[in-house]
């Protein structure tokens, strides 16, 4: 049982209003950029394993993107509404003509032959002839013949330009700047630290926030109804550029995404998740106190006092009592976490120790689950109730489709099982219950229910650590049939943990103070997801399967779509 939490994903915090247009736009549509990070062509650049003939490719589609970024600020600055902004798209335009006189001597410098150009892709035109068209008038969003008929009208038209423009411009900004962080110090000699450090510069980022100042003192003026079709644009803008990325050539064999790389034949995939805090924005055990306090009839709680030693209560004394459960909860668990730490970290991965310390934890859960019924808060509770709570159940940004899209997916043999300590199985039932999700297979507590009224028990099925790793293990066992399995454990706390190691991949979304501090005790290593990815792309050797359990190594994601990424790819 855990307090309220609260969010944990970067994306559902909103942009505070003063943030510029740019900034909040970006926020909003960051798992595109997410998922352009996360392309094979760009992890395998990142690594230094890219083949020069897919590098060559891929630089001299810049050509035509800035020779369409010169024509559409042409058209910009023709209808831009005063001097100064109109001088401001002429400077911008001059950058950019600087940028394409220096390409050749850029990409001479990488020995290629500047002569040599390679005609624009069906993914490098669908961005240009979008902002082209854009600049030129004809923008998603608007309707209507005569829009832009008037000189006042079409002085929107600048403003529609650079919401085109912008993402791109902070896309490469953002790589440029996530990659250089990849980059070991001994580095010197990366194959492409020239293009990296390029679009890493604080030159190339203060022509983007240039770009995004001009944006937003454009939109200054416009409408609600305008700032919505700014959005749209901006939005199709980054799906344009996710999709060029995506269709960038490689002959290098890339380590992901694992259902394209892996052969379904051979294969099989085992996925694992928990539910609390990983795929529900708030726990569990607080919405059914929730709806104990807010919904059960006094009726149900007139008993003997022998019976209940809270009989008639209000919905304030039931608040009052689940907030004195919930503080000692926590207290206690401190208290647990406490009492598990080593005098001195260990230099390895210890992993029977970490076990033998869980035990702990373990007997602490159960006794802190034997308080909840003996205080007898959850009878009462009607099944309907618990049902419909699921169903409007808040879920993480990504997880719902993420697992519609492994369920749907024919060609792919794969397992889902969610593993978790809720306290009642039917309200994660209900909270999947949409979208195709009712194959997911359930392993959780239960409610005792008499004519669909819980009786205050709960049928203790997973509890603790220890009992979450035996149902692993289980499923594990159960599904030896001949496939190669690859198992995959997706957790946020520290009763996940032995499951996330025993996997072949441990993901761990949030960022639970307990699970690190505990597992960094125990020699457990914490590494981002992408900079993994970054280094097993660059050690592999051509193996069928580089990914093996109890490595001692878990991957740390900020969110849904990078493992969205990593198993199925680039969503559409």
């Amino acid at each position: 049982m855990t307090t309220i939490a609260k969010n944990v994903a970067m994306r559902n915090v909103k942009a505070p209003v003063d943030d510029g247009i740019a900034k909040q736009f970006w926020i909003k549509f960051r798992d595109e950029s997410l998922f352009v990070i996360y392309t094979p062509f760009v992890v395998c650049l990142a690594s230094g394993q890219l083949e020069l003939e897919s590098f060559h490719h891929f630089i001299t589609q810049d050509v035509h993107f800035l020779r369409a970024f010169v024509k559409a600020l042409h058209l910009a600055e023709d209808v831009a509404d005063d001097d100064e902004n109109e001088s401001a798209i002429a400077e911008l335009r001059k950058h950019v003509k600087q940028k394409l006189k220096m390409h050749k001597s850029f990409v001479k410098e990488w020995g290629f032959d500047p002569a040599n150009e390679t005609s624009a892709t069906s993914a490098t035109l669908k961005y240009t002839d979008f902002l082209v068209a854009t600049a030129s008038g004809k923008v998603e969003g608007e309707t209507g013949r005569g829009k832009f008929a008037t000189p006042f009208e079409k002085t929107k038209l600048a403003a529609y330009t650079l919401s085109a423009m912008t993402p791109c411009m902070r896309l490469y900004a953002f790589l440029g700047k996530e990659l250089r962080g990849l980059l070991y110090s001994d580095e010197g000699s990366h194959r492409y630290k020239k293009w990296i450090d390029n679009y890493s510069s604080q030159n190339f980022e203060a022509l983007t926030r240039h770009t995004e100042e001009l944006l937003e003192q454009l939109s200054a003026t416009l409408t609600g109804d305008e700032l919505q079709v700014m959005e749209r644009i901006y939005h199709k803008a980054m799906k344009l550029e996710k999709e060029f990325f995506t269709a960038q050539p490689i002959v290098l064999r890339a380590i992901f995404p694992l259902t394209r790389v892996l052969d379904p034949v051979e294969y099989r995939l085992i996925l694992f998740s928990d539910f609390d805090l990983t795929c529900t924005i708030l726990d569990s055990s607080a919405i059914l106190a929730e709806i104990a306090i807010l919904t059960v009839p006094k009726s149900d709680r007139r008993e003997t006092e022998t019976e209940n030693p809270l009989p008639g209560m209000s919905s304030a004394d039931l608040r009052n009592s689940w907030g004195v459960l919930s503080k000692e909860y926590t207290e206690e668990y401190e208290q647990c976490i406490e009492n598990i730490m080593l005098k001195e970290t260990v230099p390895e991965f210890n992993y029977e120790g970490l076990s033998k310390a869980l035990e702990k934890v373990s007997d602490f859960e159960k006794r802190a689950n034997a308080k909840v019924i003996e205080s007898r808060l959850l009878k009462g509770l009607n099944l309907e109730d618990i049902k419909k709570a699921g169903e409007r159940l808040i879920l993480q940004d990504g997880c719902t489709g993420f697992f519609q899209t492994i369920v749907k997916n024919e060609g792919l043999k794969a397992d889902v099982h969610i593993i978790s300590y809720c306290w009642c199985d039917d309200l994660i039932r209900s909270a999947f219950s949409s979208g195709d999700l009712n194959v997911l297979n359930i392993h959780a507590n239960q409610f005792a229910f008499e004519e669909s009224i819980s009786t205050g028990e709960i049928i203790k099925k997973v509890e603790s650590p220890l009992e979450k790793v035996e149902v692993f293990k289980e499923i594990l066992k159960n599904c030896e049939n001949g496939s190669t399995r690859l198992s995959i454990y997706i957790g946020d706390a520290l009763g996940d943990i032995l499951c996330l190691l025993e996997a072949d991949i441990g993901i761990i979304i949030g960022s639970s103070p307990s699970l690190r501090t505990v597992g960094r005790e125990y020699g457990v290593k914490f590494v981002p997801l992408l900079s993994g990815l970054v280094k097993k792309q660059k050690e592999f050797d051509g193996s069928s399967c580089i990914w093996k359990g109890l490595s001692g190594i878990l991957y740390t994601v900020s969110s849904w779509a990078e493992i969205h990424a990593l198993i199925l790819g680039t969503r559409s």
